[in-house]
């Protein structure tokens, strides 16, 4: 399988379509106002960059980097296409977008994801990069259907 992973300016519908879906099934997961998975109207802000993983073309996953500060970035819309579910999608841009805020000289990254069982292997992902438990940050509230992650980063100056 060859995977390519590249950053995504959205233009083909696919991811979009990916998000749509994906948006769908966290209603069925949480509670509306626990859902802060990135809506369609806000997928072109311009603090967020897009990656997308794909195989022969077609869409395996991707997920997005939204700077909160110079200094904090937060992960965004990580999610694998149904097809490639545990075939490295997720593990290859989670890479890039670590790679990405290392370049950008963030001291962290933080991200929030649910807090149920349909959750546990993006869960176990994170904290196989080194991400550990922390408090809600930036517009995020305590919410027991969230969980929030982070993990330092070395930067260089």
């Amino acid at each position: 399988m060859n995977l390519v992973v590249q950053k995504d300016d959205l233009s083909d519908g696919a991811i979009i379509e990916l998000l749509k879906s994906h948006l769908e099934k966290m209603y069925q997961y949480s509670p509306p106002e626990s859902v802060h998975a990135l809506k369609p109207e806000s997928l072109m802000d311009p603090t967020i960059t897009f990656w997308s993983a794909r195989v022969n073309g077609v869409l395996a996953g991707c997920g997005a980097l939204k700077e909160i500060s110079p200094v904090l970035g937060e992960i965004k819309s990580m999610k694998t296409s149904q097809g490639f579910l545990r075939k490295g999608a997720a593990r290859a841009v989670l890479q890039e977008i670590l790679d990405e805020a290392q370049k950008r000289n963030y001291w962290e990254v933080k991200l929030e994801t649910g807090s149920s069982k349909h959750f546990s292997p993006a869960i176990a992902l994170y904290q196989q990069y080194g991400f550990e438990p922390c408090k809600p940050f930036a517009n995020y509230s305590e919410d027991p259907h969230s969980l929030f992650f982070t993990k330092k980063l070395s930067y260089t100056d």
